[in-house]
């Protein structure tokens, strides 16, 4: 995984961005702050949140799919940002394909890679040299345009994982672009992306919703959310996301997630075992090597 330096800014003339909510709209916000964009149209498939996004100046106007103003959109977009649900990649791609530019970059900021490389491909053909994959490591645990923040990205890592098929122009554009927003970006493949966010972010979140619902599927459990603390507060946290998106997520990253979960599910019965038999030493050793290591990390974070 290579650092990108700073790139000398390069300012987007017009942005269309697709799904106006937590990610693509602090996306916006920050290039709007950083004078790094001049113009923004919104496309989303309800016309409440685009005006909500237009009324909090995430975009600067909107337009309905597969509308005559939609297309002039698509064909005058000097790059178009993905920002909705991955499992929506093919069917956003196939309404943007017959008007797309040949000047137009699209990128996206999904939380997979593989797929929505995949899915490209399927759509797109030829066309694929023009997407560029990217993913911003960063959100909250609401969604919505209302969620979007201008410094989401301040600090943050942003992963940009190009192909074959890309120019090194079309990378430095997406790569500029990001640095816009104050993150700091870097270059991985699209396969160990999937694996590496497979372990320290997909399965956290399917951890955070099991013990949401196994907690709410108890007899005591009113009694037991009014006494929880911020253990629970801090563990559970991102249960509060899209449902949607981690549905896609989870489908789109099967596999990774699948080998993830069974070698956590390894590890849990190891403990279980240990606590069912009261192994004092062996539980003291694994909580001693697990603090130790998550001491080391968070000194860097």
């Amino acid at each position: 995984m290579k650092t990108y330096p700073q790139l000398p800014s390069q300012p987007i003339g017009k942005l269309l961005l697709i799904g106006a909510g937590l990610i693509g709209g602090s996306l916006t916000l920050a290039l709007k702050k950083a004078n790094a964009v001049q113009h923004v149209t919104g496309v989303g498939r309800r016309a409440s949140v685009m005006r909500e996004a237009l009324q909090l100046g995430l975009i600067d106007d909107f337009v309905a799919p597969n509308t005559p103003e939609y297309a002039q959109a698509v064909a005058n977009a000097d790059i178009i940002v993905l920002a909705m649900p991955v499992g929506q990649t093919k069917s956003v791609l196939r309404d943007l394909l017959p008007h797309l530019a040949p000047h137009t970059i699209i990128t996206d900021a999904g939380s997979t890679k593989q797929s929505v490389y995949e899915d490209a491909l399927a759509v797109l053909g030829n066309k694929i040299k023009q997407f560029v994959l990217a993913h911003p490591i960063a959100g909250r645990e609401i969604n919505g345009p209302s969620a979007a923040l201008a410094d989401l990205y301040v600090g943050k890592k942003i992963m940009v994982c190009p192909t074959e098929h890309n120019s090194a122009a079309q990378i430095r554009t997406v790569v500029g672009m990001w640095q816009a927003t104050g993150g700091h970006v870097y270059e991985l493949d699209l396969n160990a992306h999937d694996a590496i966010f497979a372990a320290v972010s997909h399965v956290p979140h399917v951890l955070a919703y099991a013990l949401m619902n196994h907690v709410a599927d108890d007899a005591l459990c009113d009694d037991k959310f009014a006494m929880a603390g911020a253990g629970f507060r801090d563990f559970t946290r991102i249960a509060a996301a899209s449902p949607e998106m981690w549905r896609d997520v989870c489908l789109n990253n099967r596999d990774a997630i699948v080998a993830d979960l069974d070698a956590y599910l390894t590890h849990a019965q190891a403990l279980r075992n240990q606590i069912a038999t009261s192994d004092s030493e062996a539980l003291l050793n694994e909580f001693t090597r697990a603090s130790e290591k998550r001491l080391a990390w968070g000194k860097d974070k």
